[in-house]
């Protein structure tokens, strides 16, 4: 089994977002999946208990589990401020794990100081689990994503991939449906830009 971490210690900075773009992809290559939401929110499950018995299943869990099918990924949506027992049981859990951030300040800031603990951990030390950055709601044409931009490239962070600013997520999560459930031709320029990420899956 394969376990996915989604994860950034900043609030609102796209978590449960990506979770359900990454649960709904895997579904759709028919692979046994897993949404474990571990927010006490719970949005992740409560997007799921809106999507519909004609689209690809996903099961729900409010906990990660420790045992599936080998065929089956498991996508962790963790909280913000993911710390102690539970960020340690995470961690041990991952295979690869998915830092969300958006390009303001203040998420550059909080995401800087994510990746220099996880940096820490023995697990990433030892090449067992691996980290990708996500940059969320990028809008190329401002000063803020060239910031970003240049912040990325100072830090040495592993950005893999940006999604653009768009209303498109939002207005599908009380359908309880995802970009991936939507034909690609009509969707091609939002689909290609998470190709980079599926790709490193």
């Amino acid at each position: 089994m394969q376990t996915i971490l989604v994860a950034n210690p900043k609030g609102g900075s796209g978590k449960t977002t990506v979770a359900i773009q990454l649960a709904t992809w895997f579904a759709w290559q028919r692979r046994p999946v897993v949404l474990a939401d571990l927010d006490r929110q719970q949005s992740a499950l409560r997007w799921l208990a809106l999507r519909p018995d004609t689209f690809p299943a996903i099961r729900g869990r409010d906990e990660i589990v420790d045992r599936l099918p080998t065929d089956a990924v498991q996508v962790v949506d963790s909280p913000a401020g993911l710390h102690g027992k539970l960020f340690d049981a995470a961690l041990q859990a991952a295979d690869r794990i998915v830092v969300p951030m958006q390009p303001a300040a203040f998420d550059r800031w909080a995401s800087a100081d994510f990746f220099a603990r996880l940096a820490e951990e023995k697990r990433v030390r030892k090449g067992k689990v691996e980290i990708a950055l996500l940059g969320m709601r990028v809008n190329a044409r401002t000063q803020t994503a060239r910031d970003f931009s240049a912040f990325v490239d100072e830090a040495g962070l592993p950005l893999l991939a940006t999604i653009r600013d768009t209303q498109l997520y939002v207005q599908l999560q009380p359908r309880g449906l995802a970009l991936f459930d939507l034909p690609r031709l009509r969707f091609e320029r939002d689909c290609e830009q998470w190709q980079p990420l599926l790709n490193w899956f």
